[in-house]
């Protein structure tokens, strides 16, 4: 498995970003995708998650309204839209299977991408 983050950035409060994941080594198509992050000090938390097919999403209840999740099975990509940002949500991000799957495959999801830096500050 190789995960790829890309998108990130220093953006003022208020201001949006788009992140990016491309994924390799399984078949994307057939598993959930979440969005993670870590702040400093922080442990890594699940930040959103969508279904294998893309019509299902859900988020942390921090993120809701201003996220959006959304993934190109035919490009392997999933990509997290961030709006109105906040100073809070700076952390570095990561995709990946879900978490149930994170658990479940270790075998195969045996690794994490470097993520991606975001800086909300003005």
């Amino acid at each position: 498995v190789h995960l790829v983050e890309s998108g990130g950035g220093l953006v003022q409060p208020g201001g949006s970003l788009r992140l990016s994941c491309v994924a390799s080594g399984f078949t994307f198509s057939n598993y959930a995708m979440s969005w993670y992050r870590q702040a400093p000090g922080k442990e890594r938390e699940m930040v959103s998650i969508v279904t294998s097919g893309g019509g299902g999403t859900n988020y942390v209840d921090s993120v809701k309204g201003r996220f959006t999740i959304s993934r190109d099975n035919a490009k392997n990509t999933v990509y997290l839209q961030m709006n109105s940002l906040k100073p809070e949500d700076t952390a570095v991000y990561y995709c990946n299977a879900d978490p149930v799957t994170l658990a479940t495959k270790r075998q195969l999801f045996t690794s994490w991408g470097q993520g991606t830096q975001v800086t909300v500050s003005s």
